[in-house]
């Protein structure tokens, strides 16, 4: 199986129980999550070597994060300890047509005071083979920016294949420097992901008359603007997951892919997802699965497939994690999705 190491920041969540809101809840479910360690679980759980890079706070409230990967054999050995806090999300679950809304109190914390320093990045990428990280992370601070930027230079040093997930947050930072950071960082990317939202926001690139709150998918936009992302950026493979949301409960869930090498455009099958029980993580997943794929040997058609079956069972289960078999998957992404009984 191949190595992946993933680098960004894990989060302890605190999420009201049962669709309440947050001035109803009187206690929260705890778990832990974020883009680049929810890849990591989903490469671990295919069977893949998946370490995860970080740092957090040298306190209990860390050893639970930490401890929290271990359980689902994701490397940690190369984390870093140190600095004054974990960061913190408040989730509050949305239902039909009520909005999820998270809450971000992650200012200060170890991975946005890190510096490449903490970090021996020859030896992370000794022997990897992939490398994923998510605009997240050079969002979270300035520092974390940079550390992002040399652990990527590191990974070309080491001939290490290097994929993004755009993912943009306007509660961490604007379009205006999402672009400037990210369109400097694209340099060191051979594997694009992202969504409408993220391709415009991060790039700057827009695709066609799509508009994901009325259902109108343009795929000829999308095929496009991926064009344009090849020339600009030579990127192996743009992706883009494709989400219909009809309601907080209820989502058209799909993907497209752009191949440099071959010039196709191809667009997966769509999976109506309904009831939603978690929607947080739903891309993670998708990235994870597609980049299984890839690492699989499967053609770019066929890991597509893969990250799509993979994410809609994630929007199954309630965490950040996506806990889903190969069998799961590979049942789904065969077209079995009649959810009978295993007896």
């Amino acid at each position: 199986m191949a190595k992946v190491i993933t680098m960004g920041e894990i989060m302890l969540r605190l999420s009201t129980p049962s669709n309440e809101r947050f001035i109803q809840a009187d206690e929260f479910d705890v778990c832990y999550g974020g883009g680049e360690a929810n890849v990591a679980v989903s490469l671990a759980n295919y069977g893949h070597d998946a370490e995860f890079v970080t740092k957090v706070p040298a306190n209990p409230i860390g050893d639970c994060a930490v401890a929290a990967l271990r359980k689902m054999n994701v490397g940690t050995k190369h984390i870093a300890r140190g600095g004054e806090r974990l960061g913190i999300y408040f989730l509050e679950t949305g239902a039909s047509m009520r909005a999820s809304n998270v809450v971000y109190d992650r200012a200060h914390s170890s991975i946005a005071e890190a510096d490449a320093a903490d970090f021996d990045f020859d030896a992370i990428f000794e022997g990897a083979d992939w490398f994923h990280f998510t605009g997240i992370t050079p969002a979270v601070s300035d520092k974390a920016a940079e550390v992002t930027e040399a652990a990527l230079k590191a990974a070309k040093k080491h001939g290490v294949k290097v994929s993004v997930d755009l993912n943009f947050r306007k509660k961490l930072w604007s379009s205006e420097k999402a672009q400037r950071i990210m369109t400097n960082l694209m340099q060191y990317v051979d594997v694009c992901i992202g969504n409408e939202e993220d391709a415009e926001k991060v790039l700057g690139f827009k695709p066609g008359e799509t508009d994901v709150t009325s259902g109108e998918i343009e795929l000829a936009g999308y095929k496009s603007i991926f064009e344009q992302m090849v020339e600009k950026f030579n990127f192996e493979y743009v992706i883009s997951s494709l989400r219909v949301s009809k309601s907080a409960s209820d989502n058209g869930w799909s993907a497209c892919i752009y191949s440099r090498d071959t010039k196709e455009f191809y667009h997966s099958k769509e999976y109506r997802i309904h009831p939603i029980v978690d929607r947080v993580g739903g891309g993670d997943s998708f990235a994870g699965g597609t980049i299984c794929g890839f690492l699989d040997g499967k053609n770019f058609k066929d890991a597509l497939e893969f990250g799509v079956a993979a994410s809609a069972l994630k929007h199954t289960i309630p965490g950040d994690f996506n806990l889903v078999t190969r069998a799961e998957v590979e049942t789904l992404a065969g077209g079995d999705a009649s959810g009978r009984v295993q007896r």
